[in-house]
């Protein structure tokens, strides 16, 4: 007679013996162990990546993953609270700037070089680069990231214009839409920042930041103020404080800037409705090289936990999500073109290049684009900008005034 004790949570061996005398039955449970994952993204986004933890856990039965996921909005606040009391996911999808705000002293995450099951050969040194903080690999990256300019060719078509590849084009394309309340572009203020920083280098031929410390004065400011200020009042774009994304599939804005990674959300479903929109070249000055003044940088990142106490656990699932070709399949480009050499020769090898998030992501990799310094995309800096910005169109300040103030309180961002 069989009896069969099973112990959640540990390995047993359990001998049971009749009183006939008969052989011991020896019955094993396997133990579990626990890992948690967390990441943000869209309902596709949580689909797929759900799935691809499924075929996981069946490819490992011994381990068990517990899934936490949400949009955006709140993700960052939740995780640094969680990593501040030391309850942070296993492993954790991160912004690039979390590195700097989190790891300064490349203590804050695990060093994935420690990793034995994590091929980390499947990896460039110029891509591992970004997810080092002294000498520790903090964080890997999943692909490269840069905001890029979508054109509705259908809306530019309407009005007779080109597809505009200078600045001067945007301004007589708005003379031209303005009377139909259309916007030949648009934009949230992280993109029309980087997209002021991209006119203002192109114009003066500096960089914003040089050798990690603030290049720009109190004059290379006032030129973006100004040349905001003249976007908005010859509406070229709206400004942002009635700035809509959902007015960009009612074809109120002619264009968009966007990351390539946002490309899917903000323009699928439009062109799935047969909408043509089209990834346009850099906005450039007359004489510059497409590309100069733009900015590129990781897509997102995943890194483990420094306080993770399952790290070959931890590691066959990064391993998993970043190389393995179910993972591939599941999520094609949707975060943009893999670095992992594996993982892209699976989407190639199952002609998954292709769509408007590829597009982007071909424009990126066809222009040279300076490192994105994570301190330009910190909020309150950006904040601080447009409020100074708003000073001057409301009549509070000059231009020049409104710049020296502004030198004064991003002192401490650099």
């Amino acid at each position: 007679m069989k009896k069969i004790l099973a112990i959640t949570g540990s390995i047993s061996l359990i001998l049971f013996t009749a009183c006939s005398g008969r052989e011991p039955v020896v019955t094993q449970q396997e133990k579990q162990t626990e890992i948690n994952l967390s990441w943000w993204g869209t309902d596709a986004r949580n689909r797929y990546t759900i799935k691809a933890v499924e075929i996981f856990e069946e490819q490992h039965p011994d381990i068990k993953v517990n899934c936490s996921y949400s949009e955006w909005s709140g993700y960052e606040e939740r995780s640094k609270i969680q990593m501040r009391s030391n309850t942070e996911a296993d492993v954790m999808q991160i912004n690039f700037s979390w590195l700097s705000q989190y790891s300064e002293d490349g203590k804050g995450y695990y060093d994935i070089n420690e990793l034995e099951n994590f091929d980390i050969s499947n990896f460039s040194e110029d891509f591992l680069k970004y997810g080092i903080k002294k000498n520790h690999l903090n964080a890997v990256p999943i692909a490269m990231n840069a905001e890029t300019v979508y054109i509705n060719q259908d809306i530019y078509n309407k009005y007779g214009l080109d597809v505009p590849q200078t600045w001067d084009d945007l301004f007589r394309s708005a003379d031209v839409m303005k009377k139909d309340g259309v916007y030949p572009m648009s934009g949230a203020s992280k993109s029309i920042w980087l997209y002021l920083i991209a006119h203002t280098e192109q114009v003066t031929g500096k960089k914003i930041i040089k050798k990690n410390k603030l290049n720009f004065k109190a004059k290379d400011f006032q030129n973006m103020i100004e040349f905001y200020k003249e976007l908005v009042d010859r509406s070229v774009i709206p400004q942002l404080e009635y700035y809509d994304s959902k007015e960009i599939a009612k074809g109120t804005y002619a264009g968009s800037i966007a990351w390539v990674s946002d490309a899917t959300n903000y323009f699928g479903s439009m062109i799935e409705d047969g909408v043509n929109i089209v990834t346009a070249d850099y906005t450039t000055t007359d004489g510059k090289d497409v590309g100069e003044g733009w900015y590129a940088k990781p897509a997102t990142m995943y890194a483990i936990s420094k306080n993770t106490q399952h790290p070959e656990e931890a590691g066959l699932l990064l391993d998993f999500l970043m190389n393995s070709p179910e993972m591939a399949e599941l999520q094609g480009v949707e975060k943009g073109i893999p670095l992992s050499r594996t993982a892209k020769k699976t989407i190639e090898k199952n002609y998954m290049l292709y769509g408007i998030q590829y597009e982007a992501s071909q424009k990126m990799e066809g222009c040279e684009l300076a490192e994105l310094s994570p301190v330009l995309e910190n909020n309150s800096l950006i904040d601080a900008f447009f409020s100074a910005c708003n000073d001057v169109i409301y009549d509070k300040a000059t231009a020049k005034e409104s710049a020296e103030n502004l030198m004064i309180k991003i002192a401490e961002y650099f």
